[in-house]
């Protein structure tokens, strides 16, 4: 038996890596705010904005020193530290979301042009790629042979590597668009980042240790602790933003834990007619990203119908048309944040629980938090009838 498992999952340890990350970039957070100021790097209410007065941004860079900071003590761990000596996906988050800092932080100071951030993005994504970060296989399921239900598509160096960039530059922007609440992208980092922690130990757990499902719950605890640690000074009122330095290193992270943790997965330790378990690590990544990626795909048609750039700005994403219906900052950035935990946990506990029970409880969730966003309209409707 595996030497760590026979004491249990390494949870401990996760949570005190979380919890330095957390405690780092709550520290570091103020002194990053004096630097925005004096660097000139100030949001400017437009608009579109919903706040109302300057408010200096440029986060990601205390949320990046709180995930370096995480990294370092797993090291330091013997437990932990095999998840960088037997693959480099942490040193890839740690290089490409480096750079996508950097970049990001070139934008909220200067305002880049959507397409150089794209260019960025696309070279962040390279780097990974150049760390052995990519897809090695998924289950598909059709092209069975009798015996099994569906087949297992293996990529090749080329086919891995794209499918991984492109997975990035689509997470990137996801989290790039639905930050525009305060403390909207911090809280769905957080939930996201902990339910692929969840599911990587569960995959840990299952494996019997195996080395490959380490790195993506250090990478996906780094990011729940830094998230977590920012959300104090950028939950409404906010004192800083993170800008696009803290929102594209949370889609890049987001994207690199769910490719090492569903990318490189054993699919022969699954029964061959086990929908679910077959189903379960695109099924996770499908849920964790599913709000983010919602709301960048409508935002996209939404543009494009109109003849616009799909990266023009405007005011009708998710959280726009919560605030439209009647609900206050906080309640819709709250709305937004049971949406996510019902779908993203509930994902995670199909891999892991009985999977009827828990796609009942997932229903009841998805109807109580359906209810909480229609009340307002229907308090409206209620009281012009009434007058």
């Amino acid at each position: 038996m595996n030497p760590t498992l026979s004491a249990g999952l390494p949870i401990r340890e996760y949570v005190l890596v979380g919890l330095v990350s957390a405690a780092l970039t709550f520290l570091l957070t103020a002194a990053v705010r004096r630097f925005a100021i004096r660097a000139g790097a100030v949001a400017v209410p437009r608009q579109r904005d919903v706040h109302v007065i300057p408010i200096p941004r440029m986060g990601g860079l205390a949320m990046y020193l709180g995930v370096v900071g995480g990294m370092a003590m797993a090291h330091q761990l013997p437990v932990l530290r095999r998840a960088f000596e037997y693959s480099f996906d942490p040193v890839a988050v740690l290089v490409g979301g480096g750079v996508i800092v950097l970049i990001g932080a070139l934008d909220d100071r200067f305002e880049l042009d959507a397409w150089t951030k794209l260019a960025g993005q696309v070279m962040c994504a390279g780097i990974l790629v150049l760390f052995g970060l990519q897809w090695v296989s998924f289950w598909v399921p059709w092209g069975g042979d009798g015996t099994a239900l569906g087949q297992v598509l293996i990529l090749d160096r080329n086919q891995g590597g794209l499918l991984a960039v492109l997975l990035v530059v689509v997470m990137v922007n996801a989290m790039n668009f639905v930050d525009g609440l305060d403390g909207l992208a911090g809280g769905l980092g957080f939930i996201a980042a902990a339910a692929t922690c969840t599911f990587s130990l569960g995959l840990l757990a299952s494996s019997g240790g195996d080395v490959g499902t380490y790195p993506p719950a250090l990478i996906a605890a780094t990011l729940a602790g830094a998230c977590l640690g920012f959300l104090p000074h950028n939950f409404q009122p906010a004192k800083i933003f993170m800008g696009d330095s803290g929102s594209m290193m949370i889609g890049l992270m987001l994207a690199a834990a769910s490719t090492s943790a569903s990318g490189k997965i054993n699919y022969t330790s699954f029964d061959a007619t086990d929908v679910v378990a077959l189903l379960s690590p695109l099924f996770v990544v499908a849920a964790v990203l599913f709000l983010p990626l919602l709301d960048l795909v409508m935002a996209v048609v939404r543009r494009t119908r109109r003849g616009e750039s799909p990266f023009a700005a405007d005011k009708m994403h998710l959280h726009h048309r919560l605030l439209e219906i009647g609900h206050s900052q906080r309640r819709a950035v709250l709305l937004i944040y049971l949406w996510a935990g019902i779908l993203a946990f509930g994902a995670v506990a199909v891999t892991l629980f009985d999977t009827a029970a828990v796609f009942w409880i997932m229903c009841v969730g998805l109807l109580v938090a359906a209810l909480i966003s229609v009340i307002p309209r229907l308090r409206s409707r209620n009281q012009q009838g009434a007058s």
